[in-house]
């Protein structure tokens, strides 16, 4: 075990995950205030962050994870930025729906201390994506470490929760077109991340930077449709709020989804510019 590795900007940037995720989670489970899918969503969001990232703090420390055939870095820089995006909607998600002004004053500063930890977290996991992790101009580190390898993640987690927030059907053909948008640019953005985590997206017999440029440029295409498509089929089923009562109001849900699908079209935009830069640019200088 390198113990030298213990006095690293990173390895105590991740000693406060650990710390903080663990104190989330344990204060909200001591008041049992998470009876709903939206707080088991966020009680599953801090017990991962915990789990994984003491899992990578021993494995690192310890030097298994050469013996791991995947690619460690590639696998951490997905995984914080995974964790930041979760954390930041859990941070957001959970104070508004679980404080409020008549719960109970003990269970109120218990509610209020996990929403502090949940944002201090947030912050932990965001220093090292930003800040410590990853690649810097001139750099040569994994794809998922550069900003177009970020992209991929922060793109196909904006899908789940599109996912999350569709009805249950789609007799429109415009509702049917959009979903089978949100479908296919996820798989196919998750299998990248997956095979580049795997390390075989460099083994294929294909030129893979021009093939990722391709898919970005067709994803945003797609998407430019869905933009105009979903809220033109949508509201028209949905035009108000009056049939809503309480969560999951569908006219809200629908709202949600549009202003996420163009979260995600600038998202496919600003990857398509940065990878065309890296590969048409930066390969030739």
């Amino acid at each position: 075990m390198n113990f030298r590795n213990l006095i690293t900007p990173l390895v105590i940037v991740r000693f406060f995950q650990i710390f903080l995720s663990c104190t989330a989670f344990s204060l909200v489970a001591s008041v049992t205030a998470y009876q709903s899918q939206y707080g088991a969503w966020c009680m599953f969001t801090w017990i991962l962050a915990f789990i994984v990232t003491i899992l990578i703090v021993v494995l690192e420390l310890t030097g298994f994870y050469s013996a791991i055939p995947i690619s460690w870095e590639d696998f951490t820089s997905a995984f914080s930025m995974l964790a930041t995006l979760m954390l930041f909607t859990t941070s957001i998600m959970y104070p508004s729906i679980y404080v409020h002004v008549g719960c109970p004053g003990k269970v109120c500063a218990y509610l209020g201390s996990a929403t502090a930890m949940s944002i201090l977290c947030f912050f932990a996991y965001a220093i090292e994506e930003v800040g410590l992790t990853r690649a810097k101009p001139g750099e040569i580190s994994g794809f998922l470490s550069t900003v177009p390898g970020l992209l991929k993640v922060f793109e196909s987690y904006v899908a789940c929760i599109i996912f999350s927030l569709l009805p249950g059907s789609f007799p429109l053909a415009g509702l049917q077109w959009s979903v089978a948008v949100y479908s296919i640019c996820f798989i196919i953005t998750t299998l990248i991340i997956l095979l580049t985590i795997a390390r075989l997206l460099a083994k294929l017999p294909i030129n893979i930077e021009r093939v990722l440029i391709g898919f970005n440029i067709l994803a945003v295409l797609m998407y430019i449709t869905v933009v105009v498509v979903w809220p033109l089929y949508f509201f028209r089923l949905f035009p108000n709020r009056n049939m809503c009562s309480g969560y999951g109001c569908l006219y809200d849900n629908g709202i949600g989804i549009t202003i996420l699908t163009c979260i995600n079209f600038l998202a496919y935009v600003v990857d398509t510019v940065y990878s065309f830069r890296m590969v048409f640019f930066t390969v030739q200088a």
